[in-house]
């Protein structure tokens, strides 16, 4: 047998009895290696495919909550739950090796009317025009959902009953405005969950889970509030088991059906099997590593079907997935060119539902993208290296096939294998933006910081973008977006936007007022001190609204602690209960502002602060001397401690301000920053600002530098970015790295890369990723996209097809640096 590193990008010829062989090409003595026509054929489909609106699952809630009012809540919504996993057509699309959809269309989004249904209403019209991640959806479904849906779900729904809570105050700043946004936690569900395959679900199979709710259930009388909840729970849980095993068991036959009418002898052979294993799983632990992938998406699939929510993550897909291919291997039952397309099937699977969200929501996660984060490498609860050939599979898969999901992450630490980190630079030449590469001793010790053991803490996983996680977490990784430069905007103009004139934020002293530059920096820290409490406002009455409007009965099955707690997920059911994380868009432009002001108005005293606000008034016109002075001054991104210290400074004061509060639970909440597509929108509500920036231009991502500012080397961004104190983020921090792909064109190059991303990391910092594309690929993607369809781009803390992007959103990602050399 190869080793991992000798086995990735090669293929060795198996013994095939059912599964079609990885295709080679060698072309100058390289070997290419090419999709088997099955995962090929799938693969055109899925990016051929707009997704569309379904309602089967909008149709079966709906029916079925009819049917329960008065029930205790929890159990009415396991119990539409169940109705729908009764009558969802189950679909076998052609060739598929791993079955299940939530939906009758190949690529399918669906509407969940008790989290919201009035942007729906009015945005419906227009889903097939919207410029960012548009749907299909027919006249039948629009009527429907019209005459069928809507009427009922009238003031039942997440959305109206947040909003009618929120304070007016809150909702000024906080609704669809851009400056503080948590739209995601009242518009759709939370998601943000690791299921717990290594103690639960391959342990128990979800019978063993049932058993364990019956038994539960026996020893409690309803002579308390207490046990009234717990047992509405149990039963709840019951329900929620019955029915992703009569889902998988309808599959089964469906399979069966297909076989009888198959006449292609392989393809018979094929369905056959996937009816066993249907017929098995997930009712029962997997015992081969074909069932623990169906396993797999099949909690995946419950998952979407009951919430349809993003970062419904699949943790250590490494760890936990190895034993089995470990054992088929070593028996003889499959090969590696077999686990490798079985791979690729759940690549896909997970790539072609949609997550389907307002025009709002678009802005903020644009490229339908559901942000199932899927780590690999690091270490073991007990210190060691992790790596392993399903590793180095799941970076073979991410290569070959292409697909925005999952958001494939590796966690690096000194004793990664040198090997496993090349496979990594290896990929990352491809261009797709994947992996996510992170910090594996920085990710510990945010987790620690959050109050985890440290054996937990060294089981940590990536959800949704760059936020480490643990699958025996209760968490909100993703609460709020909180806008920096807003606060340095109405630092310097009153609590009043520069673009609308409205007043947003604290009515304070004239920035004429101030005498130094301090003065500057406290007038910004009581604007972003205002700007967390509302956040925080905002976030506890999302939760508060969450445990009453809509509890997480299947969910709750996943996470360790609310089995033995008898307590629902929204309710703080898991082991851990980790705060709302808090997330800072545009941390860069605030310290290059700040340091514009410093180096300009009170250093050099070149300018008036009168006068630098009638440039900022005027966006810049008439003022262009002044602004080219301005994009002189010192920017955060070429390792330059007079604005790289104000970063520093920022990001500590930010996680203190936060760390003052407590989410509903108890628990303090988080900060990070990291970027999903919020720093476009999150721009275009912004004036000019004194770092040079037009008014509307986009914010920048995460720690990244502003695009177009990091004028020096890779490694000078890399170092300013490691000066902040990444370990106290325990919502994880994000850093964008474009590249020339002649930078990567020999070993020698990728050695280099390798080198530069340890180095990096030894410096404390938590995360890099890389776009590896040239500007001019991009613009001819933008040109003729029908011919650039699978070309994949980093976006933040997540890859997409640059195709299925805003122009907008592409012409930000084409403006961002690309380095020549490192």
């Amino acid at each position: 047998m190869l080793s991992p590193a000798e086995s990735y990008g090669k293929s060795v010829q198996p013994a095939c009895r059912v599964f079609v062989v990885t295709n080679q090409l060698k072309i100058n003595q390289e070997v290419y290696v090419m999709n088997s026509e099955r995962i090929e054929k799938i693969r055109q489909e899925y990016l051929n495919t707009r997704p569309a609106i379904c309602v089967e699952r909008t149709i079966a809630f709906t029916e079925s909550h009819k049917q329960t009012e008065g029930q205790p809540l929890i159990l009415r919504r396991a119990k539409a739950f169940n109705h729908l996993c009764n009558t969802l057509p189950t679909t076998i699309f052609e060739g598929e090796l791993v079955v299940g959809t939530p939906g009758i269309y190949k690529r399918s989004g669906f509407i969940c009317p008790e989290f919201s249904w009035k942007w729906v209403e009015e945005e419906m019209d227009s889903f097939e025009s919207r410029s960012q991640d548009p749907y299909t959806i027919g006249d039948e479904q629009k009527a429907i959902l019209k005459n069928d849906i809507f009427h009922y779900w009238k003031g039942k729904s997440l959305e109206e009953t947040f909003l009618a809570r929120l304070p007016e105050e809150t909702a000024r700043i906080g609704v669809d405005t851009g400056i503080i946004d948590n739209d995601s936690k009242w518009r759709s569900a939370v998601g943000e969950i690791t299921p717990d395959y290594q103690d639960i679900i391959f342990v128990k199979g979800f019978a063993g889970i049932k058993q364990e709710a019956l038994e539960k259930l026996e020893g409690i009388e309803p002579i308390s509030n207490e046990n009234i909840d717990k047992i509405n729970f149990y039963k709840a849980a019951v329900e929620s088991c019955d029915a992703i095993v009569t889902l998988a068991n309808r599959f089964s036959k469906t399979a069966l059906d297909m076989a009888a009418r198959e006449n292609e002898t392989q393809r018979k052979i094929e369905l056959l099997e996937i009816s066993r294993i249907c017929s098995v799983v997930p009712e029962n632990p997997p015992q081969t590593f074909h069932e623990a992938l169906q396993t797999v998406w099949f909690v995946q699939l419950g998952s979407i079907l009951s919430e349809n929510s993003l970062a419904l993550n699949l943790g250590r897909f490494d760890q936990y997935i190895y034993p089995f291919y470990k054992k088929d291997f070593e028996s003889g039952r499959i090969t590696r060119e077999q686990a490798l397309e079985l791979i690729e099937c759940l690549w896909l699977k997970l790539s072609e539902w949609a997550w389907a969200i307002s025009k709002n929501t678009a802005q903020y996660f644009a490229g339908y993208n559901a942000f199932q984060n899927l780590t690999v490498g690091g270490r073991t609860r007990d210190g060691r290296d992790a790596t392993n050939e399903v590793s180095y599979l799941c970076l073979e898969a991410t290569r070959n096939v292409k697909t925005h999901q999952p958001g494939l992450s590796v966690r690096i630490h000194a004793d990664s294998p040198d090997e496993f980190l090349m496979a990594v630079c290896e990929l990352v030449k491809e261009g797709t933006g994947f992996p996510a590469i992170h910090n594996d001793r920085a990710g510990y010790e945010m987790l620690l910081n959050a109050g985890l053991s440290p054996e937990d803490a060294r089981d940590w996983s990536n959800c949704g973008c760059v936020v480490p996680h643990f699958r025996k977490v209760g968490e909100w990784t993703s609460a709020v977006n909180v806008n920096l430069p807003a606060a340095f905007e109405y630092a310097t103009n009153r609590g009043r936007s520069r673009i609308t004139g409205e007043l947003m934020g604290l009515d304070e002293v004239s920035p004429n007022a101030f005498a130094s530059f301090e003065d500057v920096k406290q007038a910004f820290y009581k604007q972003l001190a205002n700007l967390v409490k509302h956040s925080v406002i905002a976030s506890v009455v999302a939760q508060k609204v969450h445990t009453e409007i809509v509890p997480r009965p299947y969910l709750s099955l996943l996470v360790d602690g609310c089995m033995e707690k008898g307590l629902d997920l929204s309710r703080g059911g898991a082991l851990y209960n980790v705060g709302p994380v808090l997330t800072g868009i545009g941390i860069a432009n605030a310290a290059n502002s700040l340091a514009a002001i410093k180096r300009l108005v009170f250093d050099q005293k070149a300018v008036s602060m009168s006068q630098l606000c009638s440039a900022l008034d005027a966006d810049w016109n008439g003022f262009e001397d002044l602004r080219k002075t301005a994009l002189e001054c010192p920017k955060y991104g070429n390792d330059d401690d007079y604005v790289d210290s104000l970063v520093v400074e920022i990001s500590d004061f930010y996680n203190r301000e936060i760390k003052k509060y407590k989410d509903i639970f108890g628990s303090p909440f988080n900060s990070a920053f990291m970027g999903i597509s919020n720093y476009i929108p999150t721009g275009s509500i912004i004036g000019a600002t004194p770092d040079g920036r037009m008014a509307k231009a986009p914010l920048t991502e995460g720690v990244s530098p502003h695009a177009g500012t990091d004028i020096t080397s890779p490694t000078a961004a890399m170092r300013s970015a490691a000066k902040i104190n990444h370990d106290v983020h325990s919502g994880g921090t994000l850093l964008n790295i474009k590249l020339s792909p002649e930078l990567l064109s020999s070993q020698r190059n990728l050695k280099n890369l390798a080198a530069l991303i340890r180095a990096y990391f030894s410096l404390g910092a938590f995360h890099v990723q890389f776009n590896v594309i040239s500007r001019e690929t991009l613009l001819a993607a933008q040109a003729k996209p029908e011919e650039y369809k699978d070309l994949l781009v980093r976006v933040a803390g997540y890859s997409t097809q640059f195709v299925n992007l805003s122009k907008q959103m592409q012409d930000a990602i084409i403006a961002r640096t690309t380095y020549e050399e490192i």
